[in-house]
């Protein structure tokens, strides 16, 4: 009776069916968004194979409880090997606890079965990850879910839905089995699209603050203003909003894209993005949530230059690798009589008494050299910045 994961379960192709046919079991650990099904079809794989099972809590077992049960498993006669052990949640294993499993999946005596909502790559050590099988599961489509409603009207036998109405529930679900059946259980009698809103109360949709889930939308919102695609940036940021995320964080954030993908391409989108966070900080949602619209649409219209932050990268990496070398002595101011003897401060040339007010000297440490790191683009505001640049390359020309 399971539903969905055709990509999974389906014969002949389907990995997880390929895996209970030939009848070994494998570790596998299933990720996918909530109301996937990841739980129930862990269930169905474990019943698979005549092993014994092992549960544990990923998110209240100590570390002493995974030892006890890998101690249970390695004295466990032979006959009884390898013992299958359960996971939920197992995003939130320690470094220590991982490390306590993998001896016991390298020899062979343990096989674990995982669920998880986050991304096991981001979550799982390296050596584990190598040593599990990854399965990808989606979120229920439409024609799953209302599988799922014809099942469950007919097994409660207490309410009958219209066509409407069903395709209304499978679109408010978006892929999530948990949340339908919980709905399908406050229903009772005929119900019709239109009473629906009445009847069932939708709470929104919250954000992990530490999950996967919460980047994700973050950066489709940065990616959506980089493309300048305002449109698509307005619905990210709502999305967001409506969530539950801090607005806060989404108007830093906006301050960082403003520095990263526009730069000095459009110099007042900074200070627009500085703008929208104190106007959210003194007007708190939802008045304030409008200044933060106003600010992606700006950002995502203005024109776009990421030559700040590629020059500032490039600027880094040489400070680092450069770090020990000391600033040109005519650049030192001579603070002491040994210092004005040891030549420091000599030879500086003061910018604003020379032509053009440009002298045209060295400033970067002698043993490097002059270096480029600020190219800027042809659009937007650098395009009088690149003239200004080339303006003092010339004269540097005819100075040196």
């Amino acid at each position: 009776h399971y539903v969905g994961q055709k990509h999974l379960v389906e014969a002949p192709n389907g990995l997880l069916y390929r895996i209970i046919k030939k009848g070994r079991p494998h570790s596998v650990v299933f990720w996918g968004p909530p109301g996937c099904g990841k739980t129930s079809l862990a269930k169905l794989y474990l019943k698979s194979f005549s092993r014994p099972v092992e549960t544990i809590s990923a998110t209240s077992s100590a570390t002493q409880d995974f030892r006890r049960i890998i101690d249970q498993v390695q004295s466990a006669p032979l006959l009884y090997k390898p013992t299958l052990l359960w996971i939920d949640e197992v995003h939130r294993l320690t470094r220590p606890q991982q490390d306590i499993l993998l001896q016991s999946i390298e020899n062979g005596s343990l096989i674990i079965v995982a669920a998880t909502t986050e991304n096991p790559s981001f979550q799982l050590a390296p050596a584990l990850i190598s040593r599990v099988q990854v399965m990808t599961m989606r979120p229920l489509e439409e024609h799953d879910l209302l599988r799922l409603i014809t099942r469950v009207e007919t097994e409660l036998n207490t309410f009958t839905l219209t066509p409407e109405a069903k395709t209304l529930l499978c679109r408010w679900a978006n892929g999530d089995a948990r949340a339908l059946l919980n709905w399908l259980e406050q229903l009772s009698g005929p119900v019709t699209a239109e009473e629906l809103p009445e009847i069932i109360s939708r709470k929104r949709a919250c954000i992990d603050p530490t999950g996967e889930g919460r980047y994700q939308l973050i950066s489709a919102l940065h990616k959506a203003v980089r493309g300048s695609d305002c449109q698509a940036a307005l619905y990210w940021l709502s999305r967001q909003l409506t969530a539950g995320e801090d607005a806060r964080y989404l108007a830093r954030r906006l301050v960082r894209m403003a520095s990263e993908d526009i730069g000095l391409a459009d110099p007042a989108a900074l200070s627009i993005a500085l703008d929208g966070l104190r106007a959210y900080e003194a007007l708190g949602s939802p008045e304030g949530d409008l200044a933060l619209a106003q600010v992606v649409i700006y950002l995502a219209l203005a024109p776009k230059s990421n030559a700040i932050y590629t020059a500032f990268g490039k600027a880094k990496e040489d400070a680092t690798e450069t770090s020990q070398l000391a600033p040109p002595p005519h650049l030192i101011n001579a603070v002491t009589k040994w210092m004005q003897k040891e030549g420091y401060g000599q030879n500086y040339l003061y910018d604003h008494d020379c032509p053009n007010g440009f002298s045209g000297q060295n400033f970067f440490p002698e043993q490097m050299g002059p270096r480029e790191y600020y190219v800027p683009v042809e659009r937007g505001f650098e395009r009088e910045l690149h003239k200004r640049l080339a303006y003092f390359c010339k004269l540097k020309e005819h100075t040196t």
